[in-house]
């Protein structure tokens, strides 16, 4: 089974392979995976057995806070680098990941019968929220919570104020009622805040 060292490798190669869609070269700290995963654990969970979508899960850093906390969820992750897909699937066997876009999110619910999601955790980059595919994106995400779900996303703080994080914020106050900051995440590499939101609009 691969091991935590065995993911930063993967990390490594794969920023430097292409550090736009990679955007890190380390893995997400455990600290930021609690961060990113708080909404499943808190007093307004709802659900017994809640539906998770992880989209860019990379080498597994939330995925396996996600199982540890709440292991009988209903999971399934799109990832579409391949490299990291591997690592993936390998670390944690029978995982249900959809190797592809975030974009195939919409048709891979429908096909497994899932309506609505009770938790969205998202390792995308910036630039899977660049432009038209990025507003539709965040419309999916919010089209596909249920009620009382979630949706989290990390960005680096101190890239938090540069033109693509003031448009990703503002895409989220568009789709949802409410998005809330967290306090800097110092111990992660970089530091980084999380986006929780909650209350999505209607998209219809």
């Amino acid at each position: 089974m691969p091991t935590p060292a065995g993911g930063t490798r993967v990390f490594v190669r794969e920023f430097v392979r292409a550090p736009l869609r990679t955007a890190s070269v380390v893995p997400s700290s455990s600290a930021l995976a609690r961060r990113m995963i708080a909404p499943l654990l808190g007093p307004a969970r709802t659900a017994d057995l809640p539906v998770v979508v992880e989209l860019g899960p990379g080498t597994g850093s939330f995925t396996a806070a996600l199982r540890e906390a709440v292991p009988g969820m209903r999971y399934l992750g799109l990832e579409l680098n391949g490299a990291m897909a591997d690592h993936l699937s390998s670390r944690f066997p029978g995982i249900d990941l959809l190797r592809g876009p975030a974009s195939g999110l919409a048709r891979a619910l429908a096909q497994r019968g899932l309506p609505a999601v009770d938790l969205v955790v998202s390792g995308l980059p910036w630039q899977a929220f660049a432009g038209r595919a990025g507003t539709e994106l965040v419309s999916t995400i919010a089209g596909h919570l249920a009620p009382t779900g979630a949706y989290t996303q990390f960005t680096y703080s101190w890239s938090r104020w540069a033109p693509p994080g003031r448009r990703q914020h503002r895409e989220l106050q568009r789709f949802f009622g409410r998005v809330d900051v967290s306090p800097t995440v110092w111990p992660n590499l970089p530091p980084a805040v999380v986006y929780t939101a909650t209350l999505p609009r209607p998209t219809g």
